[in-house]
């Protein structure tokens, strides 16, 4: 059985391990690199060598109440969408609510983590880490590995020929803290992804010219939804799930596009993906499409090579003058302190199983926390895969057998591969929130039965099945219940309105979380559903929960 568990990093997936080891009986230790905790969320006013951080600006992509830890929501008062520094403040609270300090070691940095020699038997892991010069080797039972997909900068200039007889600056988003030092520029942003999309609003406000280029394109959509609602709260449902699981693929391709079509045509704005049903192509920005409209931004395709003072595109189009070139090119997960072997099997969450567990080793042991791209918040996910961890390090649940481990890995990179998704360069895929979620939930056997809550309790199942997929839905039942999740779902909208508040008007309107006729054929759609899914996906599929 597990006791002692070393965590890498005290970030969001950090802090949600240390909360599940100790709600489960473990030993946790965790070491911080830095001096504090938060993450890439910790604001520093100039870049941080090894270290990623956050622009000046950046907002949240998710709303309070979507981004919140299932037994922790944020303040009623608090808006929906925060700056940087709000959600550190949320994590510090979190922190210190659940006494979670008193288990980081600061200031260390994780040299290497090896399998001891008695691993077969035992399943330990020896810990080399280092505090200010002094070097320290530790042996542990389990071992989270929370160092998120954020670790080191992407910054392909093999792919851009020219880049090195460039005159002007070049840089990655990495570096970027806010536009000041753009004024009067022409400046080419690269990469439509949420950050580019960001910086080329943000930049074209003092620049004298903004350019996105975008290999890919993006569909571009708004925080706010209809009503005024987040638009997060109004999309991510269990119904809205359901009904992708029973349509086919195509039709509900074309039902995305024809929706996020709805605010602008994409096509006209020239950032139509090239794949219209990718989920990786989908950012936010509310600002981006009137700068757009007004010129104070250019689309333009990829950039086919660079020139000393001017940037080529794959068009054959040409934009001179350019003075500075942002690559909003992303990051990439690396994990340098795993012995090579395990360094090369862990690649990529999808050669993981659930997108956690190495599935060829003999004692499952080993876990990463965070190591997954989903369609909605990350917060709600890491906490989710540490509190099933943490129950299979101390012997609570089970996974397979380790050959249906691997198979079950294997069909699924057979299935992205079919799709386009997945390539032997890179990792593009993202995984749907909800399906996500509900699969872990099944796992740790917290996943809501919306069928039984119809009969027992019919006001919180209408909320659970038709609201948002709030994470205080897996604190309902099961290990971890939570006695305050029924009250927290029921008036999530409420803390929505709070921040909205400050001029009161009589008869508010409520939120449409779908329309009417829909709500007309909900139910026996669903019953219907449900047991189509119960008549084919054998439990005998799920893991073993003792």
């Amino acid at each position: 059985m597990v006791q002692r568990v070393a965590i890498v990093g005290a970030g969001v997936s950090g802090l949600a391990s240390i909360k599940c080891c100790l709600d489960e009986g473990l030993e946790p230790t965790c070491f911080e690199k830095s001096d504090g905790i938060g993450g890439l969320w910790q604001f520093t006013e100039t870049p941080q060598k090894g270290r990623v951080g956050v622009y000046r600006s950046v907002l949240t992509n998710t709303s309070k109440e979507m981004t919140c830890f299932s037994d922790f929501p944020f303040p009623e008062d608090c808006p929906n969408y925060l700056r940087h520094s709000a959600l550190l403040e949320y994590l510090q609270a979190y922190a210190k609510h659940f006494y979670l300090l008193d288990y980081i070691r600061f200031q260390t940095t994780v040299c290497s983590i090896r399998k001891h020699p008695h691993f077969t038997a035992t399943g330990q892991w020896v810990v080399e880490t280092e505090t200010h010069g002094q070097q320290t080797s530790e042996i542990f039972d389990g071992v989270m590995v929370c160092s998120g997909q954020y670790a080191e900068i992407n910054l392909p200039l093999d792919s851009f020929p020219g880049i090195e007889n460039f005159k002007g600056r070049y840089l990655h988003s990495w570096e970027y803290r806010d536009q000041k030092g753009f004024e009067g520029q022409n400046v080419l942003v690269v990469g439509a992804g949420n950050t580019g999309g960001d910086l080329a609003t943000e930049i074209s406000r003092t620049a004298a010219k903004v350019f996105l280029s975008t290999r890919s394109g993006a569909w571009v959509l708004s925080r706010v939804s209809e009503a005024g609602w987040p638009v997060d709260m109004a999309w991510t449902t269990h119904f809205n799930g359901l009904i992708e699981k029973l349509l086919p693929e195509g039709t509900i391709n074309k039902l995305r596009a024809k929706k996020f079509n709805q605010w602008f045509n994409h096509e006209n704005y020239g950032l139509i993906p090239v794949k219209s049903s990718s989920w990786t192509s989908l950012i936010l920005n509310d600002e981006l499409p009137s700068c757009i409209l007004c010129g104070a931004v250019m689309v333009k395709p990829n950039v086919k090579r660079f020139t000393d003072t001017s940037a080529i595109f794959e068009d054959e189009t040409v934009e001179e003058n350019i003075d500075t070139v942002i690559f909003a090119t992303g990051y990439s997960a690396t994990f340098p302190f795993l012995e090579e072997s395990l360094r090369d099997a862990c690649r990529s969450s999808t050669s993981l199983y659930k997108q956690i567990f190495p599935p060829h080793l003999e004692k499952p042991t080993l876990a990463f926390v965070g190591f997954v791209a989903v369609t909605g918040a990350i917060l709600p996910a890491v906490e989710l895969q540490a509190r099933w961890i943490t129950r299979v390090f101390n012997g609570s649940s089970e996974l397979p057998p380790m050959s249906r481990m691997i198979n079950e890995v294997a069909k699924r990179k057979n299935t992205l591969l079919k799709k386009g998704i997945l390539s032997s360069k890179k990792d593009k895929t993202k995984t749907s929130f909800v399906s996500y979620m509900d699969e872990i939930a099944a796992c740790l056997g917290v996943k809501p039965n919306v069928p039984l809550l119809f009969l027992s309790d019919p006001k919180l199942a209408w909320m659970v099945l038709f609201g948002p997929c709030t994470s205080y839905q897996y604190r309902l039942t099961g290990p971890g219940k939570w006695g305050e999740a029924r009250g927290a779902i029921l008036t999530q909208w409420d803390r929505v309105l709070k921040p909205l508040k400050t001029r009161v008007i009589e008869d508010s309107p409520q939120p449409a979380t779908v329309s009417h006729w829909l709500k007309a054929l909900a139910l026996p759609t669903f019953l219907g559903a449900t047991w189509i899914i119960l008549k084919y996906l054998p439990p005998a599929w799920l893991p073993r929960t003792k």
